[in-house]
This record gives C-alpha cells, structure tokens and sequence, in this order.
C-alpha cells in the first residue's frame, strides 16, 4: 500500500475526517478509497470490547472477557517475562476479536496514594515502570496489535484532571515523569501514544509541541502516532499542529470543519495535516497486515490469570503465623472472603468471565469457618455481624480477616480523602487482636492503607487488585502451595502526611505544584530519614535467601561507560520459590543534592532449595545521570558511586562502588552576572580569574594580613557577581565590560 498516493487522493475534507474518531471505539473509514474503520478497546489488564449493543458513551455491556491482576499487582512481580506473556495472552485475545490496538498500559507515576487511578499505574519508581510497561508492549505487539501506553504526562490526579494543570520543573519530569514512557519507546515503540488530559505548566498535553514533537518524537525516536485520551481536546487545530495526529472520540465533525478551514487560511500547514494523515493510515494498514485468526480460550486464559496472580501478591507480615496447616482450625473473615475486590473501577472495568473467591475454596483447603463480620461494598458497623465474626474466632486457632478498600473508596474520576481502610474494618480487626489468638488480614485494594493494626496482628498479605482468580492465588498462598515472590513498587507510608505530596495535593484552584521535585516515594522517605510502614521493594517468602560475591565488571568509568554487576543469589532455605535482586545507585560526589539512592536495576531469580545462580544486571550511563535543568542536559558528576544489592529499599546485603571520571562540568554562562565562584570552579577561567583578582582577595577575606582567611568573607566571595567588582573591588566598569570578552573568549 503506498500511502502517501493514497493521501495525494484525498480530498482536504476527508484528511479533516481521519483525524477524529468515526465513534467511540473505531477510528473513520473512507470506503471510497478502500480505508476501513478499526476498533481500539480499553485495557490494559482485560479486554473490555464493547459489545455491539453497548451504549454510546462506551461504559457498559463489553464482552465476556478474562480479567487479569491490575497493575498495582503485577507490578508487584517485578517480572518482565512475565509482563511480556501477559501482554501475549492478551494480543491473541485482540486478534480474536478484531481489537487492533488496546489501550494500555498505563504508566503515570505513583506520586500520592491518593490518586484514584493507581491502581491501573505501574509504580511510583520510573525504572520499574519503564521495563515493565516495555516488556508488556513487546508482547502484545508481538501479536500483530497495538498499544498505546498512557497518559503522557504528569497525569497523577483524577481532581481537575481535564482542566487543571501539573506545574513542575523540566529536572522533575525528565528524572521521575517521562523516564517509563521513554523506556518504552525506546525498547518497544508503542505503535500509539495517548496524551493526557491535563496542562503542564499551564499548556494542554494535547496541545504542547515540545511534548509531542520535540520530547516524543526527535529526542526519543517515537515513529507512532499520538492520539487524545477520550474527550482530552482543547483547540483541535493547535493540537494537530503540536503533533496530536487522532482524536478520540472525535467530535462529531465540528473540528474536522476547524481543520479544514486552518488549513485553507493557511493557518496550518497542508504539510502537517498530511503527516498526521500518513500515520493514521499507517495503524490501520498495519492493522489489516497482522490480521489473523484466533481463539478467545476463555478457560486456559484465565489458568494463565491465576499464575500470575500468585507471584503478584506480597507477603507483607509473617510472625511463624504462615503457612496455614489443612489440619488447622480457621476463621475466615470478612466480606471480601466472600465477595472479593478483584479489579479497579472506571475504564479498565472487565467483565469478568468467571471470579472465584477464597471461601468458595474452603473445603478444598482446610478446616474454615466463615463469618462475614463487616460488609464488602461500604463502611458500615453491624453489631451482628461482629458478634457472629467474634464468636466464630473464639473457636478457631487462626483468625484470617480479608479486608480492603470498597468500589467506592477508589476509582476512576475521583480521588480518595484519605489512606484508612473503613473504619469498620480497623475496628474489628483490633477487636479480633484482642482474642490473643494469631490473625492475618488479607487486603485487596488498589493503593496504599494505613494499618493501626500492623504491630497488633501475626501476618498480612498484600493481594491488591488479582484478577479473576484471586481466590485460587490467595489460597495457594495462604496454605503454602505457592510461595509468595511479589515486592511492593510502591512505598507503603505509616500515615497520610508523612506522604511527599501531602502539603501540595491535589493543588490550589486549578493548579497542582509538584513541591517535592524529583523526590518521590523512597527518594522522599530515605532523604529524610523516615519510618516507613513498608518500604519500597519489600516482600517476604516461606524459603530463605543469601547474597554473595558482588562482582563489578569496571570500577572506573569514563562518561560514556556503564558498568557490569553481578552476584550469586543461594536459596538456602526449604521450599522453592523466586527472589527479586534489587540494584540501587547512591551518587557520593555530594555535587548537587540528589535522592539517597535509586533503583537502576532489578532481576527476579528462581531457585530450588539449595540452588545458587548468578544473577547479572547492565547499568548504562543513565544510570548514574541526573538533568541538568539550567543547561538543558543529562550529566553526571565525577567521583565515587556506591552500587547497593538489596532485596528492598532498606534492606541492602551487599555494597560496591565505582569511580567516574572525565566528566566535564558545564562551563559558565559568561556575562556581567557570573558569580566569582562559578569562574573559580571552571579550569577554563580559574586562572585567569585569579590572576585578574589577586589583590581584591587577598583584600577582602583578609589574606594580606598573613592570617587565615574569613570563611564568611570567602563564601561572600564566591556567591558575589562580577559586577559586585564596581562597589567591592574598585573595578571600573571598563574593565568589567573587559574582563567579560577576556573570559568568553577563554571559553571558546
């Protein structure tokens, strides 16, 4: 198919009309010229294929599907293999149904628990974020379907999320914000990018061309094409000009008529339109390139859902209270044992073909006793229940409370008020505490809680949002015929305003300041030395393992070079099971103030008892760069790195270190404002500088004297401009307008 002919063949009206949707799920067709609509459907842990009586909006009455962990889960797995087969299963799910791109994943940082969507977010880390939602694009695509990762960017509220604006720094979103959609692009290439709804710093995603253009597609290399989130549409003809080549769901041709009149006014180039029309085409020729047929194998999907389900959950908590025996006497409370929270609320919604909770698998497992204690679906205190739940703990040797956050606490649309599971939960969990009996809580929530009961209670399972077959992985788990591998992406905080956005969230009128800069989640915990609930990367499991004999392939590295880790990993306890190797580099040089440490690196290893492997980990040059924002650059600094092995934020097992060296700091900006330290510092001008001002310093800091300068008088010195010469020093300002060119011309 050549499309540019093709496009020459257009009329400027039909060009206008491929730009927006045909509806709310396909893109236009032009019969006349053989160009056929296709269909996009909502992901990205399901598919929600709209059925062809669904409603017009596009919310209810999607087909029957399989619905896997959401992301707050898998992410948890910290497994690119495993993200890649789920992205597989999915594409032929696509296939099956004449889906041509689905509309995930989505990897908006993890800045507040509070935002309402985390639970469909990866992490609050970009590293993991990146390599996840890379290794998940690569297997969907590997299918012949597309994604579109989301939502480009700094989309971390759902308050004011189609108006307000995210106002950060450049270093903020180049370090913390872009980073998982620059992986992905580089290591997948979506075949689509959805901007967000949000302005950065005052302008529209879908309006920005440094975001668009200069970011996505020239620094990055994105050769895709970038379509709106659902309603994200300002001013069509600015968008379309930033480089935001489709809008969905489109507007039922009003903005098509602003294209077409944009471009007769010339106010938009005929160049651009037909670049936006070339790579719509090309998703829908690509589209009907990779068509093929498939089954939808509901069953054997959903078996492939509850394995991953089962290295998902994160074994917070264990005192010797797991695993469970079958002999044991258990309580089993809670609404969520029997009507369990699988998935998020709002777009991603499945239908799910079949759920299976952990009470209707009692009688496989053991010996349970099930009262409901507490309602499900809202915070409501029922003294019967209570009485009946408390009653049926009495009898028991092990009490199991499933708990976790109701539909409406968490969803699309809105954010939560505050971080606390329903006050009916907590109640009662302390209630059951005092029996003096061993209790697990079980929680199945998309986002962080507080737990006023942690010390209280023997154990506790993060199960978050796992899909369809929770009940099989949490029982698998809770009784030891899965050994529990999952790591939380997310920094679990003791209370709401420990949090780094806390003073700033969600923003003041329609503004949103992102106060905490690049220290987000553990960057923000470690920099203040501050308790955490659970840290970041922690997850407990029924075997034991040891790390040994760190080995660093190169210990000096110029700036170009990366570097080699590697160690052994020994599972040195009795059951099988898979450990996840975190790699966190501390810069040391103590040149700009960066995070304690940040995670560079990580890889899950599975071992049999008494197995050791190797496990071995890249670090590229990145991996120890931060973005200079006055010069608009990455850089790094000379001096010593500390490269940390740990199974979690705050448990590091094994320490090397490495140099850099040849790193040139940037040069100064040479004008009558250049501060005296900053020529000082440069190899360029320092000699220059001080031969010029040689007696101007040994006057000012009290050198002439033969006594030791004044610290005060040497650091007023080196913050003082150069201009500062005409009051300080006597200089003219001739000789300032002179020492300038001497100085620029030094750094030519």
């Amino acid at each position: 198919m050549n499309i540019k002919e093709l496009v020459r063949e257009m009329t400027l009206e039909e060009k206008a009309s491929l730009c927006s949707g045909q509806d709310f799920w396909h893109t236009q067709g032009l019969p006349r010229l053989g160009i056929p609509p296709v269909m996009v459907s909502d992901g990205p842990h399901g598919l929600r294929k709209q059925a062809d009586e669904a409603d017009h909006l596009g919310l209810h009455n999607s087909i029957d599907a399989v619905c896997f962990p959401a992301a707050c889960a898998t992410s948890a797995s910290f497994d690119r293999q495993l993200m890649y087969d789920m992205g597989v299963v999915l594409g032929k799910e696509c296939q099956a149904e004449e889906v041509s791109v689905l509309l995930g994943p989505a990897v908006n940082i993890k800045r507040s628990p509070l935002c309402g969507r985390n639970f469909e977010y990866i992490s609050e880390d970009p590293c993991v974020a990146g390599e996840l939602a890379a290794a998940y694009i690569n297997g969907v695509q590997s299918q012949g379907v597309g994604t579109s990762i989301k939502h480009f960017a700094a989309n971390n509220q759902e308050h004011q999320r189609m108006y307000g604006s995210s106002d950060l720094s450049e270093q903020a979103l180049r370090e913390i914000y872009f980073p998982a959609f620059e992986t992905a692009v580089k290591k997948a290439q979506p075949w689509t990018v959805m901007c967000s709804y949000n302005r950065i710093n005052g302008v529209y995603a879908s309006e920005d061309p440094w975001l668009l253009t200069q970011v996505l597609r020239e620094e990055w290399g994105f050769k895709g094409l970038v379509m709106s989130d659902w309603g994200a549409v300002s001013d069509r003809v600015k968008g379309l000009a930033a480089g935001m080549d489709l809008e969905m769901p489109g507007g039922n041709g009003s903005n098509d008529q602003q294209i077409v009149e944009a471009v007769r006014s010339g106010r938009l180039p005929q160049e651009q339109l037909d670049q936006a029309v070339e790579r719509i085409l090309n998703l829908v020729f690509r589209h009907g390139d990779n068509r093929r047929k498939e089954s939808f194998d509901r069953e054997a999907d959903r078996q492939k859902a509850a394995d991953i389900a089962r290295q998902c959950m994160v074994l917070l908590k264990n005192q010797q209270v797991l695993p469970l025996k079958q002999e044991e006497r258990v309580a089993f409370i809670g609404g969520f044992a029997k009507t369990p929270r699988y998935q998020g609320g709002g777009s991603s919604h499945i239908n799910a073909h079949r759920v299976t909770s952990p009470l209707s698998l009692a009688d496989v497992y053991g010996t349970i006793q099930y009262a409901q204690g507490f309602p499900a679906d809202r915070d409501e205190r029922i003294s019967e229940w209570e009485k009946e739940a408390l009653k049926t703990a009495e009898q028991a040797e092990k009490i199991v409370v499933f708990a976790g956050l109701p539909d409406s606490f968490e969803s699309e649309g809105y954010d939560r008020r505050h971080m606390r599971l329903p006050q009916c939960q907590d109640q009662l969990i302390q209630r059951l505490t005092a029996l003096g009996k061993p209790v697990v809580v079980v929680l199945q929530n998309g986002s962080p809680v507080e737990m006023p009961w942690a010390e209280q209670v023997q154990g506790i399972l993060e199960a978050y949002l796992g899909g369809e077959t929770v009940g099989e992985a949490v029982m698998d788990l809770l009784y030891g015929k899965a050994n529990p591998c999952g790591k939380l992406a997310e920094t679990f905080p003791v209370k709401l305003e420990d949090t780094p956005s806390y003073l700033n969230f969600p923003g003041i009128g329609h503004h949103t300041r992102y106060g905490e800069g690049v220290f987000v989640g553990y960057r923000y915990y470690d920099a203040k030395k501050m308790p955490v609930l659970f840290p970041f990367g922690h997850g407990l499991s029924y075997t034991t393992y040891r790390y040994d004999n760190l080995k660093i392939s190169r210990k000096v590295c110029g700036p170009t070079e990366g570097t080699t880790v590697s160690l052994e990993v020994t599972n040195v306890g009795r059951m099988a099971g898979k450990e996840v190797v975190q790699l966190y580099v501390a810069d040391q040089t103590g040149a700009v103030a960066r995070p304690v440490q940040e995670l560079k690196g990580f890889a899950g290893v599975f071992l049999n008892p008494g197995e050791t492997q190797t496990v071995t980990m890249e670090l590229e040059p990145r991996a120890f760069e931060w973005f200079d924002e006055e010069n608009g650059c990455w850089r790094s600094n000379d001096g010593v790195y500390q490269l940390r092995i740990g199974s979690s934020s705050r448990n590091i097992l094994l320490t090397g270190e490495i140099t850099r060296k040849g790193n040139r700091p940037p040069l100064p900006v040479i004008d009558e404002d250049v501060q005296l330290g900053e020529l000082f510092a440069c190899e360029k001008t320092a000699g220059y500088t001080q031969e010029k001002l040689a007696g101007f310093l040994k006057a000012f800091t009290g050198g002439e004297k033969e006594e030791t300068p004044d610290e005060m008088m040497l650091q007023m010195v080196k913050y003082m401009p150069l201009r500062a010469l005409r009051s300080f020093g006597g200089l003219t300002n001739r000789q300032i307008s002179e020492m300038v060119k001497d100085l620029k011309k030094l750094l030519i």
